[in-house]
Order: structure tokens, then sequence, then C-alpha cells
């Protein structure tokens, strides 16, 4: 599996002397594109009713297990990074930890997986899973991750997004309350003016 993972590694990833176009544009996808997740969530939360804004929580919360359980992952099987065994080319600087499952990923798909399972936002939610593809491809690109590492993320995002919904009746009301009082005392004068819904 892992002469697999390594084969197929060194397939996608860059070459020497990669086209600096190219190698700009996974740049965008690989450490830029990733902030559209809290940008999306947070003008969604200042524009939308209720009903959107519990579909939100729901996501975040997919995201946040999403990472956590990545982190337990990664402390039972800490896999090398390509750069830390000298494999393939790097063109992105990153912190020499365990590279399964990919959190960039991970928390991409939960909140994208976890919209498709709302009816409301199936449509972003299928948009954004269908843009986690070149995230993935632009990490193994860069010389960051394996292959593996964007299914693990794939398996443990699916996870996520399933367990945060299904366990909502759970969490969802008292969340949702708190986050509202915040946002009320945070927002109360814009949401006079009618800058922000209520």
């Amino acid at each position: 599996m892992e002469h697999l993972n390594q084969t197929f590694f060194l397939w996608l990833n860059a070459p020497e002397h990669p086209n600096a176009l190219v190698v700009t544009l996974a740049t965008f996808f690989a450490e830029w594109l990733i902030w559209a997740v809290p940008i999306l969530i947070g003008i969604s939360w200042l524009r939308g009713n209720e009903n959107t804004r519990k579909t939100l929580l729901i996501a975040t919360a997919s995201g946040l297990l999403g990472l956590l359980t990545n982190q337990i992952i990664g402390l039972a099987w800490s896999h090398p990074r390509p750069f830390m065994i000298r494999l393939g080319h790097t063109f992105m600087s990153h912190v020499a930890d365990s590279s399964f499952p990919s959190d960039h990923l991970t928390l991409w798909w939960a909140v994208a997986f976890s919209l498709t399972l709302q009816r409301d936002t199936r449509h972003a939610g299928i948009g954004l899973t269908l843009l986690g593809v070149p995230v993935a491809w632009a990490r193994i690109y860069l010389g960051v991750h394996f292959p593996l590492d964007m299914l693990g993320a794939a398996t443990v995002a699916a996870l996520s997004s399933w367990l945060a919904f299904r366990a909502a009746r759970w969490y969802l009301e008292p969340s949702y309350r708190l986050t509202s009082s915040i946002h009320h005392r945070i927002f109360g004068r814009w949401i006079a003016l009618g800058w922000v819904r209520k």
C-alpha cells in the first residue's frame, strides 16, 4: 500500500522545474482557498435565517469533529510527509508533522459533506465538494501530502459530517441559543440599522 501511495504521489507531484503559473494556481488552492470556508460561514450567518444558521452550526461541528479526529489519528500513527523522507519535490513550506489525514481537506470536505446532507444547502455542498478535488491535487503537487492522506481526509470528513448531523439533537439548540446571544451582543447596532439579520 505504501509503495502504491508513493508511486501515485510521484505521478502527481510537481517536476523539478514546474511551470510558474501552475505553481501559483496550486498555491492558491493549497493555501488560500481554505479561507473561503470561514468567510462563507460568516457571511451566511449574518444574512441567514434560523434554519440557515442551524445548518451552519452543524457544518461547523462537523469540521471541528473532523480536525479533532485527525489529531487523535496523528498521535496514534505518525506518518511522515514526502519532504520528510526526501521524496519528490516540495514547493510549499510546511511544518514537519504527520501527514495523515490532511487537516486542510478534512475541514473542507467535512463542511461540504455536511451541507450536502441538508436539503436547502445541498447544491452549495456539492459545489464545495467538487472544489475540494483541486485542493487535494494542489497539496500533493506542491509536495506536502500523499494521495492516501486525501483518501483519509475524505473518510474522516464523511464520518464526522454524518455523526455531527445525527447527533445534532443533542447540541444544536443550546449551541444555537448561545451563538445567537453572542450575535445579538456583537451586532446589536447593525441589526437595528438593518445591515445584519436579527
